[in-house]
């Protein structure tokens, strides 16, 4: 199984968003679920793993992560070229480097080029900005360019992102 994480923050709250699926061409998920957590630390410039780890992690706790076999999170495993660490690598290295990750980011970090391919999906002239560790990045691109959906996000991918902003009930 698949698991697609966002975050979303409200006040010092964050809901967190797991949408779990088995194949790359599902148009549905198999199920979805959230969790709210509290005291989020405030925002850094820089240090946003910070801020979001701690809440995926939290959400993480209860998901059978034996039966997840990779990971896709809105954000990048490496900041620059020159692998400083970015979200996405903090979570790998917190789950031990056994669950691959797939970085699916909606705009582009400025400083990496290197470790960033640009994704275009559908007509759309604005790519994804697609990430990976414990998975070739080719391979990783190759998988969500070949997503469900004729959109800039694959239609999984939009599910879990708007069920982030919908309003604060857990499901």
């Amino acid at each position: 199984m698949k698991l697609i994480i966002d975050v979303a923050y409200q006040s010092n709250e964050a809901k967190v968003v797991g949408g779990f699926f088995e194949d790359w061409s599902d148009d549905v998920m198999l199920k979805q679920s959230s969790k709210i957590v509290g005291n989020v630390q405030e925002y850094v410039s820089g240090e946003f793993y910070k801020r979001e780890l701690p809440c995926i992690l939290e959400f993480l706790k209860d998901v059978p992560l034996d039966e997840i076999e990779l990971l896709i999170i809105d954000g990048f495993i490496y900041l620059d070229d020159e692998k400083k660490y970015g979200l996405d690598a903090y979570l790998y290295d917190s789950l031990d480097q056994r669950i691959p990750i797939i970085g699916a980011a909606k705009s582009r970090f400025y400083s990496n080029t290197k470790y960033v391919e640009e994704v275009f999906r559908g007509e759309s002239t604005k790519p994804l900005y697609v990430s990976a560790i414990g998975i070739e990045l080719q391979e990783a691109s190759l998988l969500i360019a070949d997503m469900f959906g004729k959109y800039r996000l694959p239609n999984l991918i939009k599910q879990v992102d708007t069920a982030t902003k919908n309003t604060w009930i857990i499901q």
